[in-house]
């Protein structure tokens, strides 16, 4: 695995491990097809821990079926209430992702964890009708909006040439995938600040 889908699992198994009430805004994790506008079969590992705890996907309309209808500006939770939020992909699309980073921190207990992706050098992706395509984030912007919380752990999602090849027509063509990788690691391209986006864990 490369090192931003070993910090996916490696975390989001933390969570799903240790906390009770998880809050997916966005239904980024994406395991569920009756419940999202997309489905990825490669989460479904996830779906074992769902016995044992309450997984909860919270969309700003009902259109997809979710849990609950709610706008992460506005979170309907009370204070310290939620163990852990998972919000991927998400925040490019609101209008004002400062005031939903301090809604999650408002909303989660003393100790919760939020496991955040957002992307930086990623192409337009608005989904006309549901949502719009606002914001892009630096790793500097992404520590600053994160201050309030205790921990903050952060990892790149592709180096420099995997970012451009992504960007360009020919990123369709996914075989190829493990290629760009290669030459970002033996370049040292994977240290790289021109990257296609960040996974981020924080802890309250």
């Amino acid at each position: 695995m490369k090192p931003w889908e070993l910090f996916f699992r490696k975390h989001i198994t933390t969570i799903f491990s240790e906390k009770k009430l998880i809050v997916d805004i966005g239904g980024g994790l994406r395991i569920l097809k009756e419940k999202n506008n997309r489905y990825a079969p490669e989460n479904d590992w996830i779906r074992e821990f769902l016995p044992n705890v309450e997984y909860k996907i919270m969309d700003p309309v009902d259109t997809y079926h979710p849990d609950i209808v709610g706008d992460i500006h506005n979170l309907p939770f009370a204070d310290n209430s939620v163990d852990a939020i998972v919000c991927i992909a998400v925040l490019e699309h609101v209008e004002n992702p400062i005031k939903a980073i301090q809604e999650m921190y408002r909303v989660l207990k003393p100790g919760g964890y939020c496991y955040l992706y957002v992307p930086f050098l990623y192409y337009y992706h608005a989904e006309p009708g549901y949502y719009g395509d606002f914001w892009r984030f630096t790793e500097d912007g992404l520590r600053w909006l994160s201050k309030p919380f205790t921990s903050f752990q952060i990892v790149p999602v592709r180096g420099a040439i995997g970012t451009l090849m992504k960007l360009s027509p020919i990123g369709r063509v996914k075989f190829l995938n493990p290629l760009w990788y290669f030459l970002d690691t033996i370049s040292g391209k994977l240290k790289s600040k021109q990257v296609s986006g960040y996974n981020v864990f924080l802890v309250k």
